[in-house]
């Protein structure tokens, strides 16, 4: 079970709309969406997404500039398809476009039909494409608004309850789950 929210910070506090990300596609559309939804250019957007207790993503876009990311276990978000939305190549350390092996430069000489050249070779390297687990991304994301690093990272269960409640945003948080 999912849950996103977006809220956006205006003058007269927080508003908060719950949203629908299955014509998301990239981080891009995400952070349209959040800019789409507030009233002002510069206002910061902050777009929760959760799943159970499982793991959450903050994305935070401030008027035009790029949107921050932070996500609370890596490895759990890259097992669902809105944790993949968030979890760019950049995000976890990765050349962009590095979709994997190089065919030109794989050496086939005759042992790849499931033969082992080497049988001591049975120990199991980490994939390039390795998710770390843990958290990843901005964990400074919230520090401006009450939430510092430390906390951010301390977070697990009902951890969107928590920043709202630091933001002072929980009532309209809460009008929207």
């Amino acid at each position: 079970m999912y849950f996103a929210a977006l809220l956006a910070r205006t003058e007269d506090g927080w508003e908060a709309s719950d949203t629908e990300l299955d014509d998301v596609e990239t981080l891009s559309d995400l952070a349209d969406l959040a800019r789409e939804s507030s009233g002002e250019e510069d206002e910061t957007v902050l777009v929760f997404i959760e799943q159970e207790d499982s793991w959450f993503g903050i994305v935070r876009v401030d008027g035009e500039e790029d949107p921050r990311v932070y996500v609370s276990d890596a490895a759990a978000a890259s097992r669902s398809s809105y944790g993949e939305l968030l979890l760019t190549d950049e995000l976890l350390g990765r050349d962009p476009g590095d979709d994997g092996p190089d065919l030109d430069a794989l050496d086939l000489d005759g042992t790849e039909d499931g033969e082992d050249e080497d049988d001591d070779d049975d120990e199991e390297t980490p994939s390039a494409d390795a998710v770390p687990q843990g958290p990843v991304g901005d964990s400074e994301i919230l520090d401006d608004l009450g939430v510092s690093p430390k906390e951010l990272r301390a977070l697990d269960e009902d951890a969107l309850n928590s920043i709202a409640e630091a933001l002072g945003a929980s009532e309209v948080l809460e009008t929207v789950r």
